[in-house]
């Protein structure tokens, strides 16, 4: 299949590069500053020769969207939603005016979409969207915003020749430098990855080989529509998933952090606190009802087999 993938060359297109190249795949990357051979220049924003490469192909995986990797000021959220919608509405365009458009498009959406709780998981039936809610930071619901406007961009597009799904995806643990698992396990050798603000928080998570073999199953079931969580089906809480990351890589022990300790960190990282203390537990509802079989399903051997990559 010809596959091509706009916003493809962060760390989840890393991951899907390499799978979908590795299984023979033609991999063509939309980019702002390609760089490498199969990378195609576009702004994200208005169509141009890029398009050419939408019409034809078979299908198209959207990433695009300005890293959540920063502080949450107003300008970098307007940045973040901006750059996720804008994208999402030109991608429809493009596969609408295509004489031969793809046969699925699938968007990346987050599982921040879901209400922060602590009571029960999220599936795509039964979840809590969230919103307001007391005892957070307002803030926080801007990043459901986002959710809720880039699935809509997606919705709202009149590509009736293709199929569409909303990939909304838990964080994805690869080994590959400056992804989420590589700044937790610097953490956690220098000392630092114990419990932050408690720990009760739900950590969500999806291994990047499990990542990548649902992207595949996704492609192949021709019935599958809508929103899905791509997520481990075992969330657990942010003590327990830092303990099974130290004993992954034999630190005994990590200093737990305060809720203004991760502030202060946070800040000199320029990152934010909501990547951290928002519990955020998200089940694979629809890919487990589908017969969609997890080869990591658990965090702590997830957390040894990551380990061994990263080692080498």
């Amino acid at each position: 299949m010809k596959i091509v993938i706009p916003g493809g060359t962060g760390q989840v297109g890393t991951v899907l590069r390499r799978a979908l190249g590795a299984a023979g795949h033609e991999v063509v990357v939309l980019s702002r500053r390609p760089a490498a051979p199969g990378e195609v220049a576009w702004d994200g924003r208005t169509p141009g020769p890029w398009t050419e490469e939408v019409d034809g192909s078979d299908v198209v995986i959207n990433l695009a969207g300005r890293s959540v990797d920063c502080r949450y000021t107003p300008a970098n959220l307007r940045t973040m939603m901006d750059s996720r919608v804008h994208s999402t509405r030109v991608v429809g365009e493009a596969i609408a005016r295509a004489a031969r458009p793809p046969r699925l498009w699938l968007q990346m959406s987050t599982a921040t979409i879901y209400a922060h709780r602590f009571d029960a998981p999220n599936d795509e039936t039964t979840g809590v969207i969230g919103g307001a809610e007391p005892g957070v930071p307002g803030y926080w619901s801007y990043s459901i915003d986002i959710a809720r406007n880039w699935e809509r961009e997606q919705n709202d597009a009149d590509t009736p020749h293709t199929r569409k799904v909303a990939l909304r995806s838990a964080m994805v643990m690869s080994p590959d430098r400056g992804g989420v698992f590589d700044v937790l396990s610097r953490m956690t050798r220098l000392g630092l990855g114990g419990p932050v603000a408690g720990g009760a928080q739900y950590v969500s998570w999806i291994h990047d080989h499990d990542f990548a073999r649902a992207v595949e199953f996704l492609t192949g079931r021709e019935d599958i529509t809508g929103p899905v969580n791509l997520a481990a089906p075992t969330p657990l809480p942010h003590r327990a998933f830092m303990r099974a990351l130290r004993s992954a890589w034999g630190v005994p022990v990590g200093l737990p952090a305060t809720r203004w300790m991760a502030e202060a960190g946070a800040f000199v990282l320029r990152s934010d606190t909501e990547l951290l203390l928002k519990s955020r537990r998200v089940v694979p509802g629809r890919l487990l009802e589908e017969g969609f079989a997890f080869g990591h399903p658990e965090w702590p051997e997830a957390a040894e087999d990551l380990v061994r990559r990263a080692r080498g």
